[in-house]
């Protein structure tokens, strides 16, 4: 019987079940947080305090390649409750990249690392014909000394939903970084170069840490490949709960918004490093959204979660129901692929 080939971007549920989590090698009790559904960072017990690790790759970017190694990676470490602390770069170069090129993606990652006060201390870097652009794979570590940390797992029912800065945040900047000639037919420029700027606004640590300071956090989770919508559905999937969001309550910049009905594609379904999904006691909710817009973090309350059996899903300013009870396919690499078949526009 003929193999089906498993399909672009993170593996689905079934796919992790069956294939990941039954081959982890022994089990230790020292791992507080085994890998799990929605549970992207391991928590490890070092007697006084815990470690907590996260590793991932940037697959979809060139241009800021190394700035979003830095910044989605850690941003696991901070949907924990914890300052990222290390990281390590893996950089896996393809054949004919330049020292110049090379230095360009080393500096974004010190500008990033600095801005967040992360140290850089080890990883791997070679040239490679197994890969035809920069990919760039950081581990991210951080500590916690009382062993409380946050859970993707940890929503219960009747939490309010509340989503820091607004959808497809990370798609928005890739895309008008790596199809700026493509979109120059439809968009204007000055909406591609504040769109490029998106780029700034891909870390959640700040977001994440104001949140747990300032009320009861009950989970939190980035909204990374599969977007707002990806999110949300692994906070359910998690936590073993139903949920209800209102599209009219997330933020869809101006910029997002025409790069995506540009592309054809939703932007709610795109990828979202930057978009933090905080899931926390009702009555904790708007002080929670006081802090974050007080840092000058945009922040409202999008939905809150129900009983399993009541569904999972985002109603949209039509009416209709995103039903969130399969994977959530994401939206970036169609465009991409379609981008690249599309013959290329000059300005």
């Amino acid at each position: 019987m003929k193999q089906r080939p498993l399909s672009l971007g993170k593996l689905d549920p079934a796919t992790l079940k069956q294939v990941i989590f039954s081959n982890l090698g022994k089990s230790d009790p020292r791992v507080l947080l085994v890998p799990k559904i929605g549970e992207d960072a391991t928590v490890i017990d070092f007697g006084d305090r815990a470690l907590v690790v996260h590793s991932d790759p940037i697959t979809g970017a060139v241009e800021n390649v190394g700035w979003l190694a830095v910044n989605v990676c850690t941003n696991d470490i901070a949907t924990r409750g914890v300052r990222p602390l290390w990281i390590l770069t893996v950089l896996l170069l393809p054949k004919g990249t330049t020292q110049e090129q090379l230095k360009d993606i080393t500096a974004q990652i010190d500008q990033a690392a600095k801005l967040l006060e992360i140290a850089v201390v080890g990883g791997h870097s070679e040239v490679s014909a197994a890969v035809e652009h920069p990919i760039v794979v950081t581990t991210a570590i951080g500590e916690t000394a009382d062993k409380k940390f946050i859970r993707t797992s940890g929503a219960e029912i009747g939490d309010a939903l509340i989503l820091t800065k607004g959808a497809a945040i990370e798609g928005t900047a890739i895309l008008a970084s790596e199809l700026g000639d493509n979109l120059q037919a439809k968009i204007n420029d000055k909406t591609i170069e504040k769109a490029k700027r998106f780029i700034k606004k891909t870390s959640v640590v700040e977001d994440a840490l104001t949140a747990i300071e300032a009320g009861e956090v009950h989970a939190m989770h980035d909204a990374t490949e599969g977007g707002v919508a990806g999110g949300l559905q692994e906070i359910a999937w998690a936590s073993n709960i139903g949920l209800v969001a209102y599209e009219k309550e997330i933020l869809i910049s101006k910029e997002t918004e025409a790069i995506c009905n540009a592309l054809k594609i939703d932007p709610l379904r795109t990828i979202s490093s930057g978009a933090l999904i905080i899931s926390a006691e009702p009555n904790s909710a708007e002080k929670i959204v006081i802090a974050l817009r007080g840092k000058g973090i945009k922040a409202s309350i999008i939905g809150k979660t129900t009983n399993k059996k009541d569904g999972a899903y985002i109603i949209r300013k039509d009416g209709a129901k995103l039903d969130l009870s399969t994977p959530v396919k994401e939206e970036l690499w169609q465009a991409l692929k379609e981008a690249a078949k599309a013959p290329r526009q000059h300005g």
